[in-house]
């Protein structure tokens, strides 16, 4: 049997709240209850839990998304907490041994981070993927799992994008470019 990690991404309050900077509203919303279910289980099998949480100074001129999106999850700001039941989760296990919130400046979790190494010293060889954006940073972190050897799993009621045809298409994609098994 493989040895399985979850990636919660960019599950945040500017990317999920009505007032987010650069949310994905009702769609983002929707998921809260299966991505907080999801992360229980996760939780108390004691599997490797990852919060991959895209992080941006004010003000960065260098980054990027400056040029394509609105400030977003800044760093000390309210706009890049957990959202709504995700939070409460996070704050009850945040100094377990196998939970590990992770700081990201790209679209994918694994993009000048260690999560791999993370992955690999566990001895994990299956990621299991939720959160937002599906078709942005969803997507991207499931590319670079993919293109590291890791099997992926997605749950499709626990990611979601402000675009939906969007979100359709990356679905399509995990499946029958990546391989991954959509649950």
């Amino acid at each position: 049997m493989a040895k399985k990690a979850l990636i919660n991404v960019d599950y945040t309050i500017d990317f999920v709240a009505e007032n987010g900077a650069l949310t994905c509203g009702q769609p983002g919303q929707a998921i809260e209850q299966r991505i907080t279910e999801i992360t229980r289980e996760f939780i108390s099998a004691g599997d490797f839990t990852v919060f991959a949480i895209d992080v941006h100074e004010k003000g960065d001129q260098f980054h990027p998304e400056t040029k394509l999106f609105p400030p977003h999850n800044l760093r000390s700001t309210e706009g890049r907490e957990l959202y709504g039941s995700l939070k409460g989760v996070y704050e009850q296990i945040k100094d377990a041994e196998h939970v590990y919130y992770l700081d990201k400046t790209r679209y994918s979790a694994f993009a000048g981070t260690d999560l791999e190494i993370k992955l690999r010293e566990r001895g994990i060889t299956e990621v299991h993927i939720v959160g937002v954006c599906t078709d942005i940073c969803v997507l991207h972190t499931a590319v670079d799992a993919y293109n590291k050897g890791f099997q992926i799993v997605i749950y499709q009621d626990a990611v979601a994008s402000f675009n939906e045809m969007g979100h359709q298409w990356a679905l399509g994609h995990f499946e029958n470019t990546l391989g991954a098994v959509i649950k």
